[in-house]
């Protein structure tokens, strides 16, 4: 219990000195710190103040059975490609704001547009789970740091939606079919990850201070759920914007990203129990990350308080193994990219 007090009372001491700084309308009257060589990056919010996100996640595939040989003996090459994209628009509504700790917030999913290639992947006909999402609504509380308090809501909705990756017909046991959930969770769970990873936030930081997080790795294998890659952020500069939806000043965060040893094991799982997944990427075993890497960029309006978009694009490469008795190791390299926009 003495433990649990003393949390809270951190918690109280740093989001109140935050609050000082970002204003206690949820705009930020002024945010650097004495000195003028360090700048508090804080996510605000005001009651009745909606924002309209695009994201869309979008990914090439070469599954390469014969590495190393650019064609077969036919002639023909010996790797297969497909690709797989979803565009999604998310409405997010604070419902309750405190500006002295946790604002809940309501995500409602206006709308998801999906496309996937026949290929590897499975039937390019199958309806995707996540096309099960637009009117779906989850509430999470977040500080002004832009950690993610509560996280309860949308991992229901994780399982929920997961439930619909499954074939109606179980007579061949659980066949799970190719879905873009991982993406969904790469957009949601990291929101504000560049900002709530910051290790001092109420020490604000200066151009070109490096800090680093791990973000997910979406992909069409279900084991990827449990990998990670490690992302640098660095403050690259802080600019006036250039106008449109934006004003004030934003700070322009630059990310590269490199495999990271483990995942955090509080990640969420959206199946549980044993199943087979359709397609090629069932048949193969034996997933190992043999390298990845990539960079972003993230524009954050520091007086607003808020993300105006980023993007990320990295190629990850897999090393697999074929079922026993079949001697092979295919590799696998996605090119992936990620965006988010902010429409209003």
């Amino acid at each position: 219990m003495e433990g649990i007090k003393m949390r809270t009372i951190l918690i109280l001491v740093a989001t109140m000195v935050l609050t000082i700084f970002a204003g206690c309308n949820g705009v930020s009257q002024q945010k650097n710190l004495p000195g003028g060589s360090k700048t508090l990056l804080t996510v605000d919010f005001q009651e009745g103040q909606t924002l309209q996100y695009k994201f869309v996640s979008s990914r090439d595939i070469d599954l390469d059975w014969e590495p190393g040989a650019s064609a077969s003996k036919s002639g023909k090459h010996t790797s297969d490609r497909t690709s797989e994209s979803m565009e999604m628009v998310m409405v997010y509504t604070p419902i309750k704001v405190n500006p002295y700790g946790l604002t809940t917030i309501k995500a409602t999913c206006n709308s998801v547009k999906m496309v996937r290639s026949k290929g590897a992947s499975g039937r390019g006909s199958t309806k995707d789970a996540v096309e099960s999402l637009p009117g779906k609504t989850f509430t999470f509380t977040v500080g002004p740091t832009g950690k993610i308090e509560d996280y309860s809501q949308l991992e229901k909705l994780l399982q929920e939606i997961g439930n619909h990756a499954f074939r109606a017909d179980t007579n061949r046991g659980r066949i799970k079919e190719p879905d873009m959930i991982s993406d969904f969770i790469a957009t949601q769970w990291f929101l504000w990850d560049s900002i709530a990873s910051i290790q001092n936030p109420t020490e604000g930081l200066a151009v070109k201070q490096s800090w680093k997080s791990k973000l997910s790795i979406p992909a069409p294998m279900p084991v990827m759920l449990r990998k990670a890659r490690e992302v640098t952020y660095t403050l690259d500069e802080v600019r006036p914007a250039k106008g449109g939806l934006s004003q004030g000043r934003l700070a322009v965060i630059k990310s590269s990203y490199s495999p990271a040893e483990s995942a955090p094991q509080n990640w969420p799982l959206p199946y549980s129990g044993s199943f087979q997944m359709a397609g090629t990427f069932g048949f193969l075993r034996g997933y190992k990350v043999m390298d990845l890497q990539g960079r972003g960029e993230e524009l954050f309006n520091i007086d607003a308080g808020r993300i105006e978009r980023y993007s990320q694009q990295y190629q990850v490469q897999l090393e697999t193994s074929l079922p026993i008795g079949i001697s092979a190791s295919p590799r696998v390299t996605i090119k992936q990219n990620l965006t988010m926009e902010l429409l209003k």
